[in-house]
């Protein structure tokens, strides 16, 4: 059954010069992120850290903040100009990644690793809605894939650049350069700085043109964005839900304690305070927003967390995430500590081959979702199955040779299988919802795949590898997620078609028009 409107216009010259820039933005933004994972052992070694505080950093330091942040700048991306959002994000994260040159120490660094999250979750939230009023829906995976290799060519690139930059700068200052800088941190302040100058050209870019969608308050976007902001803050978050009622206020108050208790007990469990109150504070606020989304714009509510095909496939696709986030910042380190491959190679051949594994995988992937989906209307979700099921046996073979040719090329299959789900899981997400709603789509689509993956997925693999004493086995606890992703996604498959055909009756019905 043909699903694509062949009355939709192809996407223009200038749309695809605007996916260009932000493919751009995006590479810069997972090298800024990424960089991390190459300079571990020495950030290891010169900050005193355990594998767990590795984790930490390289996972929910970063994930709970972008995701949190996500949700009030993915509702001012519906309202406000997406290019002055975008650039203001540009600049900010790009300057913490700077500032994360200068720590001394765990919690400076953490501090910094924080910023930068805060400053990316503009990103996605403004270039997914850019590219879906850019691009026609039968383009939409397709572009949505192209955008998406930015994170694969950036996690790449972050490799061959923090390796490089780092390895120079020690062999030129062997005791600190100025102000005692050692390599890793010279690293961070080389690739910070840069994003400044591109938001200039960012900036240049056109805001294209969308039905007014004004806020039930009549607020200007920027308030609004605080109102959402609080939302998601204690005790602003308590205040809100008394306004809702008596009832509304307990419930909360229960959701509280409950994320305490995870944490107090997490934390005796593993020693870890700041991931595990990270993580419970992501999870409360969460809650604490999607609560109080309900009341303020019950249509927006009911298309996305009232909508189990839109929640099956984000988490279904979060599982996906957590399994490629812990491959991306473990696999350097693993090569390096176990298999004693040196850094210089690591850098060239996992930096090269998981900027093209992932570049190929998602382009592919977009295409072949976009095929899919003329043909079936669930038919994108089946290449999200995919990605979760095809890395599962070049993990296992991976991460349990000892031949390092080999280890290269099962990572480099793992990467590319796992990114072929990244479009088809965006396109479908943007589609369960109208216009109007899509940044808070994107960032609702994000909160999967930051709180569980990115929160999840580095640490999980640092705290097993401390308690078993073997790096080895806690990457080679990712396959155990696969089932549970699958699971969700057959759900999502069989609901999908009926969500996707319903999606104006109800948002019209929890309007109450």
């Amino acid at each position: 059954m043909a699903v694509a409107d062949s009355s939709e216009k192809p996407a223009t010259a200038y749309s695809w010069y605007v996916l260009g820039v932000l493919v751009l933005v995006y590479i810069l933004n997972f090298i800024d992120r990424q960089i991390l994972s190459i300079l571990a052992v020495d950030i290891k070694r010169d900050l005193s850290l355990t594998d767990g505080q590795l984790g930490f950093l390289g996972g929910a330091a970063f994930a709970v903040f972008y995701a949190l942040f996500g949700v009030p700048l993915g509702r001012l991306a519906d309202r406000w100009n997406r290019v002055r959002l975008l650039t203001i994000g540009l600049v900010l994260w790009s300057t913490m990644t700077a500032v994360s040159g200068l720590a001394r120490n765990y919690v400076s660094l953490s501090l910094a690793r924080m910023g930068v999250g805060v400053g990316e979750a503009t990103a996605s939230p403004t270039a997914y809605s850019l590219i879906s009023d850019y691009f026609p829906s039968r383009q939409r995976a397709t572009a949505l894939a192209v955008y998406s290799s930015g994170l694969y060519l950036g996690s790449g690139v972050s490799l061959l650049i923090g390796a490089k930059i780092s390895q120079v700068w020690d062999a030129a200052y062997p005791g600190g350069g100025v102000i005692g800088l050692v390599g890793w941190q010279a690293a961070f302040l080389a690739v910070g700085l840069p994003g400044v100058l591109l938001a200039f050209w960012v900036a240049s870019l056109r805001e294209p043109a969308r039905p007014a969608a004004p806020s039930p308050d009549a607020r200007h976007p920027l308030a609004d964005f605080f109102v959402d902001l609080s939302m998601l803050l204690p005790p602003f978050t308590l205040w809100h839900a008394l306004q809702r009622g008596s009832m509304a206020l307990i419930v909360n108050l229960i959701m509280a304690a409950a994320m305490i208790g995870l944490a107090v007990g997490m934390t005796e469990l593993t020693g870890n305070f700041p991931q595990w109150s990270s993580i419970a504070f992501g999870y409360y606020a969460v809650f604490s927003w999607a609560a109080t989304l309900r009341r303020h714009d019950p249509a927006t509510f009911a298309l996305i967390w009232g909508t189990p095909a839109f929640l099956c496939t984000a988490l279904g696709y979060g599982l996906v995430s957590l399994g490629a986030y812990a491959l991306a910042f473990w696999s350097a380190p693993y090569a390096e500590t176990v298999l004693k491959l040196p850094k210089a190679e690591l850098a060239f051949v996992l930096g090269g081959s998981g900027a093209l594994a992932g570049f190929v995988g998602v382009i592919l992937g977009g295409r072949v979702a976009d095929w899919l989906r003329v043909r079936n209307p669930a038919g994108r979700i089946l290449v999200i199955m995919f990605g979760i099921a095809a890395p599962v046996i070049p993990i296992w073979i991976g991460f349990t040779t000892q031949n390092a040719a080999l280890f290269y090329v099962m990572i480099f299959l793992a990467t590319m299988f796992a990114a072929a789900a990244l479009g088809a899981a965006a396109a479908t997400t943007q589609d369960l919802v109208l216009p109007r709603m899509r940044g808070t789509a994107t960032a609702s689509f994000f909160l999967a795949t930051t709180l569980v993956g990115l929160g999840l997925g580095p640490y999980m693999v640092g705290q097993i590898s401390e308690l078993s004493g073997s790096l080895r086995i806690g990457v080679l606890s990712l396959i155990g997620v696969a089932p549970i992703s699958l699971a969700l996604l057959i759900y999502a498959y069989r609901a999908l078609p009926k969500a996707e055909a319903t999606i104006a009756e109800r948002a019209r019905a929890a309007a109450g028009e």
